[in-house]
């Protein structure tokens, strides 16, 4: 992020949006856009982009662009999708850039291929599997109720069903997903069964296998997985012996098998259940979700609150905790189902974060499926683990020492540095020293940028010299693997 001047805030940004000004300067109309006129819109001063087919003219939101005029420009006059995606996905742009819509792009003409050119290509496709490099060619045909596709490999062809299935018994209506993956487990699975909507997604890697259909009345669900053959069952309750004709009306998104970056976000509302004082200006939040969802934050993912402040829908990543940490890591801890732990710093000019600290027990707020692509596989096969933390960075760092003390048996040595400002800023100080006394692997160090006079530990900001203090391997040859989060300029610094 950039200092902005005063008077562009986001409060201020949105109270712009709300006064009538013309901000694209087409006085109303919408209009159909080119790629040649678009292109024609590549200055400050007059700043077109294009973000999923839709094109805004971001020039009144120059000043009040929190990364910067700069990083806009990067997508002046083009498709801006990709930079979007890559930079900030979760930002609600059509409801912050909405009084700045321009019009569509203009669809292109296009030409099927001839049946020679398609021989070509399929010829072209085979002719190089003698690289290391596997072709993947995706071919989405529904037969019933099955997604397929193929990946053809140096000498063969393996043919990948995702499929579903549904029967009943009088009292339940059982739908099975078969993935065919070994390692399906509960964290892969979310299932949302409200506003007349059931909805199961199975995440494969980076994609996703979607039943989505739309129902009359909700229902009370289970979940059962048989991770060895890669089974996931959805049970539903009846309310009734009522025989069911159907599952349900196929949505648009039903039976399909996509790249979860292109699926979109999905949310649910959560009941705000309690709010507790963690430091002067940290609280814990705990968020209870609905009863017919089954959602599990994975180790190193996150999710995305959103709330409406003034009429426009704003969305923050936060990444959840665990309600405390855990001292007896002799096996691995419940994992509760029914409620999300956010650590959230309240800052006095913060807008969300303010209409956060601001909801009453039984509020409801909006939050997103897990995101994310940390691989526990990282932790599994180190030996030496580092965490390095600023500030509120440290709540992703909360899952994952649970994690690795709990179920990574190969850890020798694990090491949380924590930067803050003052001794009142640390989070859960008493638990991480309580943690550094219990377990001999782990090793808590505070490090203070203002220190009061008192103060005994390690002082300064994070250097090279300050780290390679504390970044050592516990033999010469171990892997050593090293996390870091804070504020973008301290993480920046950090990987330098």
């Amino acid at each position: 992020q950039v200092p902005l001047k005063p008077g562009r805030s986001l409060m201020d940004w949105i109270r712009l949006t709300k006064s009538g000004k013309d901000l694209t300067g087409l006085r109303g109309r919408l209009l159909e856009v080119t790629e040649d006129e678009l292109a024609k819109h590549n200055k400050k001063e007059d700043c077109w982009i294009c973000i999923r087919g839709f094109v805004y003219n971001v020039t009144p939101y120059m000043e009040y662009h929190p990364g910067g005029e700069d990083e806009l420009m990067k997508a002046a006059g083009t498709d801006g999708t990709d930079l979007f995606d890559q930079v900030h996905r979760w930002v609600n742009y059509e409801s912050m850039l909405k009084e700045c819509l321009v019009g569509r792009m203009a669809v292109k003409p296009f030409a099927a291929p001839k049946g020679e050119e398609y021989c070509y290509i399929l010829s072209f496709v085979f002719s190089h599997q003698k690289t290391d490099m596997w072709v993947c060619v995706y071919m989405h045909m529904y037969i019933e109720r099955s997604c397929f596709f193929a990946i053809f490999s140096l000498s063969c062809i393996f043919f990948l069903f995702y499929s579903y299935d549904w029967f009943q018994t009088d009292s339940l209506i059982n739908i099975v997903i078969y993935t065919k993956q070994k390692d399906m487990n509960a964290e892969l699975v979310i299932v949302d069964c409200e506003d007349k909507r059931l909805r199961g997604e199975i995440i494969v890697d980076d994609h996703s296998y979607l039943v989505e259909v739309g129902r009359y009345s909700n229902f009370a669900i289970e979940i059962n997985i048989a991770g060895k053959v890669g089974k996931v069952e959805i049970i539903l309750k009846k309310k009734d012996n009522i025989h069911w004709n159907m599952l349900g009306q196929p949505l648009e998104s039903h039976n399909t098998f996509i790249k979860c970056t292109d699926r979109g976000l999905f949310y649910r509302k959560c009941k705000l259940v309690s709010k507790t004082e963690v430091t002067h200006d940290t609280k814990l939040l705990c968020l209870m979700l609905p009863k017919s969802t089954h959602l599990r934050v994975p180790t190193g993912q996150h999710v995305y609150l959103k709330q409406s402040i003034a009429g426009t829908e704003v969305v923050k990543p936060y990444t959840p905790v665990l309600p405390f940490l855990p001292l007896d890591f002799k096996e691995p801890s419940h994992r509760d189902g029914s409620h999300i732990y956010l650590m959230i710093k309240i800052y006095s000019c913060g807008l969300f974060t303010q209409t956060l600290d601001h909801l009453q027990i039984g509020d409801y707020i909006s939050v997103s499926n897990p995101e994310g692509n940390f691989k526990k596989s990282q932790v599994q096969t180190s030996e030496d683990l580092v965490l390095v933390a600023a500030g509120t960075g440290f709540t992703p760092m909360v899952k994952l020492l649970n994690f690795a003390l709990t179920e990574v048996s190969s850890l020798r040595t694990m090491k949380l540095i924590f930067f803050n400002k003052t001794e009142d800023d640390i989070l859960w100080r008493n638990q991480l020293e309580q943690l550094a006394l219990k377990d001999e692997r782990f090793e808590v160090h505070f490090v203070l940028s203002r220190p009061s006079k008192d103060w005994v530990g390690k002082e300064g900001k994070i250097s090279s010299s300050l780290l390679s203090e504390f970044v050592k391997r516990s033999r010469k040859d171990s892997k050593i693997l090293i996390c870091i989060c804070g504020p973008t300029p301290f993480t920046e610094q950090g990987v330098q």
